[in-house]
C-alpha cells in the first residue's frame, strides 16, 4: 500500500531511469571502474536508499548493480540467485514492450549465470532459452547477443570449438549491428573485445593458428584503437590487452617460437600481476611460462618462477594453476632424475586434476543441444495450447492410438499362429549352440594340451642338446689354449663363443619353460644386502666396458618375504641389460625407495639407446622380435625380461619401464611392503620435500 501511495505520488513512471538515478549509478560504476569495488557498493546502498521516488528501471538496475557484485566479486552465487529473482519480478511489471523485453531477457540471463555456477545446468538452459525467445519475439539484438555470447561459452566449455568460434561470431555481429542505432559504451565495446578473443582462443584449440593469430591481432588493434574513447578506463584497457597477450602466446608456444611467446607471457604477467587486476589470468600466464622453461631446460629461470607462483597461490586461490604447478614441478625433478619428488607432485597433479574434470562432469554429460531443442518444442505445444489446433492434435492423438491398437491386436494374434514354429525354430537354435560349445570346450583343451606338449618338447631338446654343447664349449677352451696358428685360433674362439651362446639360450629355454611349475620358498631377505651383493658380482662385468654402477640403499634396513634367488635374478637380469645397452663409460644408478602406498620400488636407470616406441609393447614377450644387440656387440634371446615379468607377478609384484631413445631406459620394480622385521629408522615412508627458489 506505502509502495502504491509512494508510485502515485510521484511522477509516472514512463519506462526510462530517472535522472537522480543515472547519477548514482554512474558514481558507482566510476568506483568500480577504480578498483574501490566495496566502497561502489556501500555507495550504491546508501545513495539509493535516499531516492525517494525510484521508477521500475531504477529499482531493476540496482538489484543488476548488487547481482553483479555478489556474482563476479564476491562469486556468492545463493545471494546473486536471490537478486536475479528480483530483476526478474521488476521485469514483469515493465510498463511498456521496450522496457519488457530489455528487462526481461536481462534478467532471465542472469538467473541462467547463477544456476550455471551453481552445477544446474538445465535450469540454467531453461533461463536461456527464456531470455532468448524474450529477444527473438521483441526483435531485441541485445538479448540476442547475449544469448549467443552465453552458447558460445558452454560450446567452449564442453570442448565443442568450431561451434562456439560461430556462435561468438554471431554474437560479435549482433552487438556490432547494435551498436549502430544504440550506443552501449563502455560495457559494450569491453564485451565486443572479449568475443573477438573468445574467437581467437576457439580457433587455437581448433589447430586453426593462422585464424587465432588474426583474430588475437585484430582484438589488439580494437582495444588500441577504442583506448583513446575511454580515458578513464586504462586499467581494464591494460587487462584486456594483458588476456590478450596470454592467449596469443600459445600459439607461438605450439608451434615451438619460444622466444615470441616469452615476450608476450611477461607482458601479459607484468599487467595482471599488479594490485586490483586480474591476477589468476596473470598465475596461468606464469604456468605457460613455466612449460616454455620446463622445454628448453631453462631450470634456473623455472625454479624462480615456481617459488614466485608458490607465494601468489597462497594469496589467490586457482584451481587450474595449482594443478599444473604440481605438474611444472614434477616434470622438473624427473629430469634431474629425482623420481621420489617427481612421484609425488605427479600424483598431486592427478589428484587435482581428477577433481576439476569431476566438477566438470556434469557439464560435459549435459546436452545443451537437446535440452534447447526440447524447450523449443515445449513452446510450440504452449502456443498451441491456447488455440484450437491443440484439440485437433488430440484428435489426431486419438486416431493414432486407435489404429495402433488394432495393429496390436492384429500382431497379437499373428504371432500367437507362428509361436509354435518359432519354438521349433528356437530348439534347434539351442541344439546348434550346445553343439558349438562342447566343440569350443574340444578346442580349448587341445590347444591346452598342445602349449603343454611345446613346452615338454623344448625342454626335452634344450636338455638334450645342452650336453653335447657343453663339451663342445669344454674342448675348443681347451683347443684355443694349444698351439694352433692365429687363423685357426680365431675361428676354434668362434666355435667356442658361439657354444657358450648356445649354452646361454639353452639355459633361458629351461628357465622360462619351468617357471610355472617351480614353487617359490620365501624367505625373510634384507633388500640393502640383496641389491649390495647384485651390484658387487656386476661391478666386474661394468669394469669391461669402462662403466661405473651407483647403488642408493634404502635409508633404514627392511626385510621381505621373498624369494631370495628369484628377486636377485630379477635385478641382476636389470642391470646386465643396462651394462649391455650403455655406451662405454656409461653410468647406472640402482635405487631403491620405499613408496607411501606400502610398497618397496627399485629403479634401475642407464644412459644408453633407450628402447624405440615400436618395440616397447614387445620387450616382456617371451621370444619377442624386440631383441637386440648390446653397444658392443653383446648377443640377446629375447627370454630375460619375459622370466622377469613371471618372478614378479608371483611375488604379486609388477615391473615397467620409461624410455626415450638415446636418452636411456629406467626400469622399475615394485614389491608388497610384506615385513619380515625392521631394524632402525622409523617405518614411516619418507616424506617429500619441495625445492626452495
Amino acid at each position: 500500500m506505502f509502495a502504491a501511495c509512494n508510485q502515485s505520488a510521484g511522477k509516472k513512471d514512463t519506462g526510462e531511469y530517472s535522472e537522480e538515478f543515472l547519477k548514482i549509478q554512474h558514481k558507482a560504476e566510476d568506483k568500480f571502474g577504480h578498483n574501490a569495488i566495496k566502497a561502489g557498493h556501500d555507495y550504491l546502498d546508501s545513495a539509493f536508499s535516499k531516492l525517494k521516488h525510484p521508477t521500475v528501471n531504477d529499482r531493476f538496475r540496482y538489484y543488476a548493480l548488487k547481482y553483479v557484485y555478489f556474482q563476479k566479486t564476491l562469486r556468492d552465487f545463493d545471494s546473486a540467485m536471490l537478486y536475479a529473482d528480483s530483476m526478474l519480478a521488476l521485469a514483469n511489471k515493465s510498463v511498456n514492450p521496450k522496457q519488457y523485453s530489455m528487462n526481461y531477457a536481462e534478467a532471465n540471463f542472469a538467473r541462467g549465470d547463477s544456476f550455471f555456477e551453481l552445477k544446474q545446468f538445465n535450469d540454467a538452459y531453461q533461463a536461456y532459452y527464456q531470455g532468448y525467445l524474450t529477444g527473438k519475439n521483441y526483435l531485441n539484438l541485445a538479448a540476442l547477443c547475449d544469448y549467443t555470447y552465453r552458447m558460445g561459452m558452454i560450446m567452449y566449455k564442453k570442448g565443442h570449438y568450431k561451434l562456439a568460434a560461430n556462435y561468438f561470431k554471431d554474437s560479435y555481429h549482433q552487438i556490432s549491428e547494435e551498436a549502430r542505432t544504440f550506443d552501449r559504451g563502455f560495457p559494450g565495446f569491453y564485451r565486443r573485445q572479449e568475443l573477438l578473443d573468445n574467437i581467437a582462443i576457439s580457433y587455437k584449440h581448433n589447430n586453426e593458428a593462422d585464424s587465432a593469430i588474426k583474430y588475437f591481432d585484430i582484438a589488439l588493434k580494437f582495444i588500441n584503437d577504442n583506448a583513446p574513447l575511454f580515458p578513464d578506463r586504462k586499467r581494464d584497457m591494460d587487462m584486456a590487452r594483458g588476456v590478450v597477450y596470454g592467449n596469443k602466446a600459445e600459439i607461438y608456444m605450439q608451434t615451438k617460437q619460444f622466444n615470441n611467446a616469452i615476450d608476450l607471457l611477461k607482458k601479459s604477467i607484468a599487467i595482471n600481476m599488479q594490485p586490483g587486476f586480474d591476477n589468476r589470468d596473470a598465475e596461468l600466464s606464469e604456468i605457460k611460462l613455466g612449460q616454455i622453461y620446463l622445454d628448453i631446460h631453462a631450470s634456473d629461470s623455472l625454479i624462480n618462477l615456481l617459488g614466485n607462483i608458490r607465494k601468489q597461490l597462497d594469496t589467490v586461490a586457482n584451481a587450474d594453476a595449482e594443478a599444473d604447478y604440481n605438474r611444472l614441478l614434477g616434470n622438473l625433478y624427473v629430469q634431474r632424475n629425482d623420481l621420489k619428488l617427481a612421484i609425488n607432485h605427479i600424483q598431486r597433479y592427478n589428484l587435482m586434476k581428477d577433481s576439476i574434470i569431476k566438477r566438470s562432469a556434469l557439464l560435459m554429460e549435459s546436452d545443451v543441444n537437446q535440452q534447447l531443442a526440447n524447450y523449443e518444442k515445449q513452446h510450440e505445444i504452449d502456443k498451441l495450447s491456447n488455440s484450437s489446433k491443440l484439440q485437433t492434435i488430440y484428435l489426431y492423438v486419438s486416431i493414432f492410438f486407435a489404429l495402433m491398437a488394432v495393429i496390436i491386436v492384429f500382431l497379437v494374434y499373428r504371432n500367437f499362429k507362428r509361436s509354435r514354429q518359432e519354438v521349433k525354430t528356437i530348439n534347434v537354435l539351442n541344439k546348434q549352440i550346445n553343439e558349438q560349445n562342447y566343440n569350443l570346450e574340444k578346442a580349448l583343451k587341445e590347444i591346452n594340451t598342445s602349449s603343454q606338449e611345446k613346452d615338454r618338447i623344448l625342454r626335452a631338446v634344450a636338455h638334450d642338446l645342452r650336453n653335447p654343447i657343453g663339451g663342445i664349449a669344454s674342448l675348443t677352451t681347451i683347443m684355443a689354449e694349444e698351439d694352433y696358428s692365429e687363423e685357426q685360433k680365431e675361428m676354434i674362439n668362434l666355435v667356442k663363443e658361439t657354444s657358450f651362446n648356445s649354452l646361454e639360450l639353452i639355459n633361458e629355454i629351461l628357465e622360462a619353460t619351468n617357471l610355472n611349475s617351480v614353487e617359490l620358498h620365501p624367505e625373510p631377505t634384507e633388500i640393502n644386502g640383496l641389491l649390495s651383493n647384485s651390484v658387487e658380482l656386476l661391478k666386474f662385468k661394468a669394469a669391461e666396458k669402462g662403466q661405473e654402477i651407483i647403488l642408493e640403499p634404502l635409508d633404514k634396513q627392511i626385510e621381505l618375504v621373498i624369494s631370495r634367488e628369484k628377486i636377485w635374478r630379477v635385478v641382476s637380469n636389470l642391470i646386465t641389460n643396462a651394462i649391455k645397452f650403455s655406451p662405454t663409460g656409461g653410468t647406472i644408478q640402482v635405487k631403491a625407495f620405499e613408496f607411501e602406498d606400502h610398497k618397496i620400488v627399485i629403479a634401475v636407470k642407464d644412459n644408453g639407446i633407450g628402447i624405440p616406441d615400436k618395440m616397447k609393447d614387445q620387450i616382456f614377450n617371451m621370444f619377442t622380435s624386440a631383441q637386440r644387440p648390446g653397444t658392443a656387440g653383446e648377443k640377446s634371446f629375447g627370454l630375460g625380461l619375459s622370466i622377469c615379468r613371471q618372478i614378479m607377478e608371483k611375488h604379486h609384484g609388477k615391473i615397467w619401464f620409461e624410455s626415450d631413445v638415446d636418452k636411456g631406459t629406467t626400469f622399475f620394480i615394485s614389491l608388497p611392503l610384506i615385513l619380515a622385521g625392521v631394524h632402525g629408522g622409523s617405518n614411516t615412508a619418507q616424506k617429500f620435500s619441495e625445492p626452495t627458489a
